[in-house]
């Protein structure tokens, strides 16, 4: 994948490979020390059903994707379900 700037990312909606919209981009988490990339924070769609989405939920709810299931950036963010 080719590099992207932080900057682009940001309110992106996200979709499952499925063609299902998780939620719109909150926020990413990294590790400070290696600076490797580990969970897109998303806000959940308010029409997606709860159970219908494997992803770990944060404490306020939103989704925690991890990065490695990331497909593609373009217009949407593509995350393998």
């Amino acid at each position: 994948m080719s590099d992207i700037l932080a900057e682009n990312l940001s309110g992106k909606s996200v979709m499952g490979s499925d063609g299902t919209e998780l939620g719109m981009l909150y926020n990413i988490t990294m590790d400070l020390k290696s600076g490797k990339l580990h969970d897109l924070i998303v806000d959940p769609d308010e029409e997606l059903p709860i159970r219908s989405v494997d992803f770990e939920r944060n404490d306020r709810g939103r989704l925690m994707v991890p990065v490695s299931r990331v497909q593609a950036v373009k217009d949407y963010i593509v995350v393998q379900r």
